[in-house]
């Protein structure tokens, strides 16, 4: 790229903390870098128009687990570090919430529901047989019980008569929440570079040299910030996982509002506008869904169809009005990886399908990583 000296000197020049990724954990980390260094040069590198991953494009549900996804957890972790998890979620949007504010984001307490097919009978039961224990676990955390039962009453078909209920989950408007954190993060002086791919970087012992698809620059500290894209940058823990979405044309007298969950959370919809937005399906074909690329598929979206018009809103014609897709970053362990990977070089990645509840508190311990 022909630069400038103008270009290079206002841009690329003495920067402090240089962050790839304008994510919801990449713009958290350069806000709390800016709170803990006023001065310091703060340039975030972004490889899309908009954030690449999934921050613009989640469901925007502010949620901490249902029900069958903690049982599933408690399979593969210790109770404690369940525990944990539900605690950093629920930390987190706490932060999120005092960050932005709820009016700003449009943050909602609707509730949140879990739903079990006709077919799940099996694992509505395990559900219903563990409640009480996950409530006495999670008591430390919310000082009440976090789960009950309550009955259809949102009409739903071909599904157990009984849904799982939390009154603690909510809802946000995620552009907004993105819209909003970009604004915050501009009027600190924090630049953001859109549409700059970065190739590979190389360390020396105080700097760290960054290579682009459009330039070479400089930093003190680098913080890797991509998440469901952690693997091109060589951190093989993170796996990426699409997560394809649909949406609704608005919907006349919309009775639906909450946040919902089916199938161990691998299905979610919720009201938003008079519409509804339906995603997941990732469990259909993993191996597929195991990519970076922002298309959908047939099968996934042909399935969010059919439960859309058997299940969801069965009396109810409906329009798809538009479908898109966002990469999440998942792996072995559903706990974040914040660390360092060389003396100047950092990372907060690995948010497991958790950015909306975990993404501004692993941006701000990634932001603590360093001690200057």
């Amino acid at each position: 790229m022909n630069l400038s000296y103008w270009e290079i000197k206002s841009w690329l020049t003495n920067l402090d903390f240089t962050i790839i990724g304008s994510g919801i954990v990449g713009l958290n980390c350069a806000l709390q870098l800016k709170t803990k260094f006023p001065k310091a040069n703060i340039l975030i590198l972004e490889k899309g128009t908009l954030p690449q991953g999934a921050s613009t494009k989640n469901a925007g549900f502010a949620c901490f687990g249902s029900l069958s996804e903690i049982l599933d957890d408690l399979n593969t972790h210790t109770e404690q570090e369940v525990v944990q998890l539900v605690k950093k979620r629920v930390e987190g949007l706490q932060l999120l919430r005092n960050t932005l504010g709820d009016k700003t984001i449009n943050y909602q307490q609707l509730g949140g529901y879990e739903l079990f097919t006709k077919q799940n009978a099996s694992l509505f039961q395990a559900c219903m047989a563990k409640k009480d224990q996950v409530n006495q676990l999670l008591e430390p955390i919310f000082k009440e019980a976090v789960f009950s039962i309550q009955q259809n009453s949102f009409r739903f078909k071909n599904i157990q008569e009984n849904y799982i209920f939390t009154p603690f989950e909510g809802q946000i408007d995620t552009g907004k929440m993105m819209d909003a954190l970009l604004q915050k993060v501009l009027s600190k002086g924090i630049k953001i570079l859109n549409n700059v791919s970065v190739k590979g970087f190389s360390e020396n012992n105080n700097s760290v040299k960054i290579e682009t698809n459009l330039f070479q620059c400089t930093t003190s500290k680098l913080f890797i910030a991509t998440n469901g894209f952690a693997s091109q940058l060589h951190i093989p823990e993170v796996k990426p996982a699409r997560a394809q979405v649909l949406i609704t044309k608005p919907i006349n007298n919309l009775h639906i509002k909450g946040t919902f969950h089916l199938d161990k959370g691998y299905y979610y919809f919720r009201n938003i506008d008079n519409r509804i937005l339906f995603g997941g399906g990732r469990n259909l074909d993993f191996k597929t869904e195991e990519t970076t690329d922002l298309n959908q598929t047939a099968l996934i979206q042909n399935k969010l169809e059919a439960l859309l018009k058997t299940t969801i809103l069965p009396e109810i014609p409906v329009e798809i009005e538009h479908r898109w897709s966002g990469i999440m970053g998942v792996g072995t362990h559903k706990k974040a990886i914040v660390k360092p990977l060389s003396t100047n070089v950092f990372c907060g990645v690995r948010l497991g399908g958790m950015g909306v509840a975990i993404g501004s508190l692993v941006g701000k311990e990634l932001a603590d990583q360093i001690i200057m």
